[in-house]
């Protein structure tokens, strides 16, 4: 592969087999995210190269033909102008792009037969993660996912390395001993064993730390969930007023996000930003993210971001419900929130386009997190969604106790505030088990 020209895009090349069961819309669909997963990457894809089989070549994927026309382009057997004008001091392709997961042994026969390095789907995905990773838990669960995606392809490098990879070691030149990649194989297990242990280590801090948010007090959990690139962190930003990374990257961010809604209410709201969802997610990154997709399971509400002005809006929906229903957490309750109307067309088409969600969606919001007013009346419909199970009581407190008033305004929404000789009446909205405590402990004052 040829090494990045600084200030240079790279170059890519795609390709792709669609099998009978996709429609040419899924295809293009398909095609196209994984053009947006290569910009994330830093590549520009020059080239695409598809063709229509009943099933993936056994041997590299693609056919026979469409390997050798892969081959001339790379091999400056065809016109490569396009490269050249992008990248003049290295007209060079740096990678293959393959729109499916492929097995080792495809992905080591299509590299020696076109003469250029070759990433598949799966593995696109897991560069990015990699690189976006940030906190100790999302690194350790990428690794691992990495870790899981390189295991089994250690024969096939062992191949590309010769009798090397296949001699023996042993103590003192006698017994078999364990070959190369018996070793690495050990060495990965290990590694995973001990990555695992690190994360639950990590997953107990992570609910002492939940536990210590909460403090005992009425709080709440809105966690946004969605396909990535959706608007999720734009809309993080617009509801609580935090810094959260905005970036028109697939994954651009992959850490959880915590923070208070603002303005606060009462209950108090806390609202999680996850990771993104995707297409193919690689599976092993489903179980690895778990822990962050654990803030999704402890909300108490889930905002489905969608992408309002993506014609491939309802795959994308498909995608993650079908992840959501995959963790356990299909049973959380939901509002769907369209975002980005603001993308779509001149007025009149944005009036449509929501017209026809509306109809489609009856409980859905239809919205852009950049108009101020559509955001305050969603942080309204949270607010009501958390206020309709609370308990509406009237507490007593003595003149004596008048220090505790600070408790009830802490604890609850006062409603209406009165007083006579003996003390204040407070007409409050709280949560049951907090309005039970704080009538229990006044009611023994004397």
């Amino acid at each position: 592969m040829s090494r990045e020209i600084e200030g240079q895009p790279k170059c890519a090349v795609v390709a792709s087999v669609q099998l009978p069961g996709a429609s040419d819309k899924e295809f293009e669909a398909s095609l196209s995210e994984l053009s947006e997963l290569a910009k994330t990457l830093g590549y520009q894809i020059i080239r695409t190269f598809t063709q229509k089989r009943s099933s993936f070549d056994t041997k590299a994927y693609l056919g026979a033909g469409k390997r050798r026309e892969i081959s001339n382009f790379i091999n400056n057997e065809s016109d490569k102008s396009e490269v050249t004008a992008i990248n003049p001091n290295n007209p060079e392709i740096d990678v293959v792009l393959i729109d499916h997961e492929i097995s080792p042994s495809q992905a080591r026969n299509l590299e020696n037969e076109i003469g250029c390095g070759v990433m598949d789907r799966t593995m696109i995905i897991l560069e990015i993660f990699h690189r976006n990773a940030k906190s100790r838990a999302a690194r350790a669960q990428v690794e691992i996912a990495r870790l899981g995606y390189m295991a089994p392809r250690l024969r096939e490098a062992a191949k590309l390395a010769g009798p090397q990879g296949r001699q023996r070691s042993g103590v003192g030149g006698r017994g078999g001993g364990e070959s190369y990649t018996e070793l690495d194989r050990r060495k990965i297990r290990d590694r995973i064993a001990e990555l695992q242990q690190e994360i639950v280590i990590m997953d107990a801090e992570r609910k002492t730390q939940r536990a210590r948010r909460q403090g005992g007090q009425g709080l709440f959990c809105v966690a946004l969930v969605g396909y990535t690139n959706a608007g999720k962190s734009t809309l993080m930003r617009a509801l609580t007023g935090s810094d959260a990374l905005v970036a028109n990257k697939l994954f651009a961010t992959l850490d959880t996000t915590v923070r208070a809604l603002y303005p606060e209410s009462m209950p108090r709201v806390l609202v999680s930003d996850t990771v993104g969802f995707i297409k193919n997610l690689p599976h092993g990154l489903v179980v690895s993210f778990k822990s962050t997709l654990d803030e999704v399971l402890d909300a108490s509400l889930l905002l489905h971001i969608i992408d309002a002005g993506d014609p491939e809006f309802e795959r994308q929906l498909a995608v993650t419900d079908d992840v959501l229903k995959e963790i356990g957490a299909n049973a959380v309750p939901c509002i769907r929130i369209f975002n980005k109307i603001d993308q779509v067309g001149n007025e009149t088409m944005q009036a449509d386009r929501e017209k026809f969600l509306r109809e489609k969606y009856s409980d859905c919001i239809v919205m852009s997190a950049y108009r101020p007013n559509e955001t305050i009346k969603l942080h309204q419909t949270i607010i009501a969604f958390f206020q309709k199970n609370l308990l509406e009581v009237e507490l007593f407190l003595p003149w004596s106790a008048q220090q505790l008033r600070g408790k009830i305004y802490a604890n609850c929404q006062v409603i209406k505030e009165y007083s006579n000789n003996e003390g204040a009446f407070f007409l409050v909205r709280g949560e049951f088990s907090t309005v039970n405590k704080l009538r229990e402990q006044f009611s023994q004052i004397q």
